[in-house]
């Protein structure tokens, strides 16, 4: 007996010493986009006429352990043991050996682009115009463009092809071979930002060469200039969303809802809590995300009737689905908007629900 007991110590010490390469997930804070956080409102609107809203429109997340965060033996078998946290290869979260830093400006940046793809979606089914360009979002160090492109540059056209939305940057840039030149029209960010704050239409352009590099990942070879674009817009009245401390892409949907439910009379939800999750792009397209187990849990845990899942999700989180929350499967914002129709009016019975099929 003291054998065992000597060697069962000695294992416990060993697995508290013992790192393993592994990262913990685990159900993340909820909010409702409807209501406060950490004092104001999370939705702040002006310009425009709003409406008294009711009940819930929760987005959701997941709280990840830190890049430089060395998980032990024993916390890793802990982890698995546990329904409510999940424990994943540490390159799941960090690929490439991408630093907390790094991991944090790049969710911020998604989150910023997916709160505009949440105004833009919202105001687009409401029929309010909203004007949209196409810019250089990023710039490599290194490329060919640093130096001669710069964030927030307007791209009007390449080699005299008009670009009206981001992917024609990269398709006509790859009709040339690496060593080639390609020509930029662009409207420089200074001009531009002087043209909206004045409430004006930038009419100064430029014309950039750059020579094309090859690209460097896997798979065929073809020419590049270092760059990523993006959109950008402007909105005739002002939507601020407040909330700190959140990353990534993900409340695009619960966003535009929370939008969309201010700046319509009557209440979206009729009073019922509903959370939700999924991207969403200009259009109203809802994306899938990661995590969705832990964010159902996260979500029930403070209340949630109806959860707004992503079909591409559906399958995966309705295997373990938590008593009491039913899963909607949504595609775009008009089948969220549908769905809450349902809700409100109690015919829950026409809901799209997510199976284990999908």
């Amino acid at each position: 007996m003291l054998a065992s007991t000597l060697m069962l110590i000695a294992l416990l010490c060993a697995g508290v010493l013992i790192n393993v390469p592994y990262s913990e997930m685990s159900p993340g804070p909820t909010v409702n986009t409807l209501g406060d956080h950490d004092g104001e409102p999370v939705l702040q609107i002006s310009g425009h006429k709003t409406y008294t809203t009711s009940g819930h429109l929760n987005m959701t997340t997941v709280r990840v352990t830190s890049a430089d965060y060395k998980m032990n033996l024993v916390e890793a078998v802990y982890g698995w043991l546990s329904h409510d946290n999940k424990v994943v290869p540490h390159d799941t979260l960090y690929p490439d050996g991408k630093t907390e830093q790094q991991s944090t400006q790049e969710n911020a940046e998604e989150f910023s682009e997916s709160q505009e793809s949440a105004k833009v979606a919202a105001l687009k089914e409401l029929d309010v115009p909203v004007k949209s360009w196409v810019i250089v979002s990023t710039v490599l160090k290194g490329s060919p463009s640093e130096g001669r492109l710069h964030a927030g540059d307007v791209i009007k056209a390449v080699d005299g092809t008009a670009v009206k939305q981001p992917a024609d940057v990269a398709t006509l840039v790859t009709k040339h071979k690496p060593g080639e030149k390609v020509v930029f029209t662009v409207v420089p960010a200074k001009e531009q930002a002087a043209a909206v704050k004045a409430n004006k239409t930038a009419t100064k352009t430029q014309n950039v060469t750059i020579t094309t590099a090859t690209s460097d990942d896997s798979g065929q070879k073809r020419a590049i200039v270092g760059i990523s674009a993006g959109t950008d817009h402007t909105f005739p009245f002002s939507i601020d969303i407040k909330l700190a401390d959140v990353g990534g892409p993900s409340a695009g949907l619960m966003f535009s809802l929370g939008i969309y439910d201010k700046l319509t009379p009557g209440s979206l939800t009729g009073g019922k809590f509903v959370a939700g999750t999924g991207t969403i792009d200009d259009d109203g397209k809802v994306g899938p995300i990661g995590g969705i187990s832990l964010k159902t849990i996260g979500a029930r845990s403070k209340g949630a009737q109806y959860f707004l899942t992503p079909a591409d999700n559906c399958a995966e989180a309705a295997k373990d689905t938590p008593g009491g929350l039913t899963l909607v499967k949504v595609k775009t914002i008009d089948d969220a908007l549908g769905a809450l129709k349902d809700i409100r009016s109690g015919d829950t019975g026409a809901l799209p629900k997510c199976t284990t099929k999908g």
